[in-house]
């Protein structure tokens, strides 16, 4: 029997235009660590400027999907693989996540730059909204080639949909995938059309588009991670006043281009990791460098202020098939497996809410018990 899950139900108005501005701030950063074993993982923080519900979902094979458009109805797929990823106010749309053949995504915001394809009777078959349209990369496809081949081909459009629990607003978003093979493109809606690029640094963040953030890097060519030797000027030695004067010059602010050449930076600095397991963990520490501190970017929105926040952190393992992640609320790292998934069972499988209150280890009774076990 055919299945379509709620998300794809309601009411969207028909408009299509490059946004001019974000409802609220949103702050995102993605980046890619290769380790000495040939293996890769990725993942990136989600900040946003309202409170996201944000869970995991398992979808099966054999899924039956539908896109929306403001049009109704668009393009219709079932799915090929079983994907574990992160949804959004309950929607089955899954904006974060990766399959079970190692391909990845991630929604990334794009305002200011992102343009869809105005649905018309002749595209609305191949239409979707911006998280079906992710939806519909994981569920069809095992690599970037594969990918790039069918929306360099015309195979989908993304369509200027309302999304169901979102502000009601189009929301912009760009795209980032990966491959187990550690190979990365870019997606961005531009001028209506869908531009393919290759990423092999494999990080992103907001806008301006793609090809901006590369370009911009150049600036930043002469930072080196070594510290600054010591210096003699007429005779008299100059050092520095401690460690931490390499990478002198580093943007340290949280706009999307700063961002950008910090992630690109640490990731390339970053010591391999011996494999995918202790890279997973390296790369927490450096997304650890993206958290923003709630407060310190804000915004006003209809005379209310909004704080930008890390809302959500996560890793992703192509090779055993893991997701990692942490929240705001709760800095304890958890994991799913998607192997241990039944992933020919009929229906989607939504985890808890992964929200849970951040615990505290007690130390104190063992300072108290070795104290007694010595007296004795």
């Amino acid at each position: 029997m055919k299945r379509k899950s709620n998300f794809f139900r309601g009411v969207a108005a028909a408009m299509v235009f490059a946004f001019a501005s974000a409802e609220t701030a949103s702050a995102c950063t993605g980046i890619m660590l290769r380790n000495a074993d040939g293996s890769i993982v990725h993942g990136r923080t989600v900040e946003f400027g309202i409170p996201l519900e944000i869970t995991y979902a398992v979808v099966p094979r054999n899924y039956n999907f539908t896109g929306l458009t403001p049009l109704g109805d668009g393009k219709k797929w079932t799915s090929k693989y079983g994907v574990l990823g992160a949804i959004v106010f309950g929607n089955l749309g899954v904006m974060d996540g990766m399959n079970e053949k190692g391909l990845a995504i991630g929604a990334f915001y794009f305002p200011t730059e992102a343009e869809y394809t105005p649905t018309t009777a002749e595209n609305q078959s191949k239409s979707m909204s911006s998280i079906d349209f992710s939806t519909w990369i994981l569920t069809q496809f095992a690599d970037v080639n594969e990918v790039k081949a069918a929306i360099e081909g015309g195979e989908a459009f993304v369509a200027p949909a309302l999304l169901p629990g979102w502000p009601q607003t189009v929301q912009p978003f760009h795209w980032i995938v990966y491959d187990k093979s550690g190979k990365s493109i870019v997606i961005e809606p531009v001028k209506g059309k869908l531009v393919v690029t290759d990423n092999p640094l494999g990080v992103l963040t907001n806008s301006p588009k793609f090809d901006w953030h590369m370009t911009n890097l150049r600036n930043y060519i002469a930072l080196d991670p070594l510290g600054v030797p010591q210096v003699d000027v007429d005779g008299k030695a100059l050092q520095a006043f401690g460690m931490g004067n390499g990478l002198m010059g580093l943007p340290g602010d949280f706009t999307p281009p700063s961002r950008f050449v910090r992630a690109a930076i640490f990731s390339a600095t970053n010591f391999k990791a011996p494999n995918a397991k202790s890279g997973i963990f390296d790369g927490f520490h450096v997304l650890n460098n993206f958290d923003i501190p709630y407060g310190s970017v804000r915004e006003k929105v209809d005379g209310k202020t909004h704080g930008d926040q890390t809302i959500f952190t996560t890793m992703r393992d192509p090779q055993n098939l893991r997701i990692y992640y942490k929240t705001y609320e709760d800095q304890t790292i958890r994991m799913v497996d998607l192997k241990r998934f039944d992933l020919d069972a009929k229906d989607v499988m939504k985890l808890p809410d992964p929200t849970t209150a951040q615990s505290v280890v007690d130390m104190t009774g063992q300072f108290i018990a070795k104290k007694t076990a010595n007296a004795e």
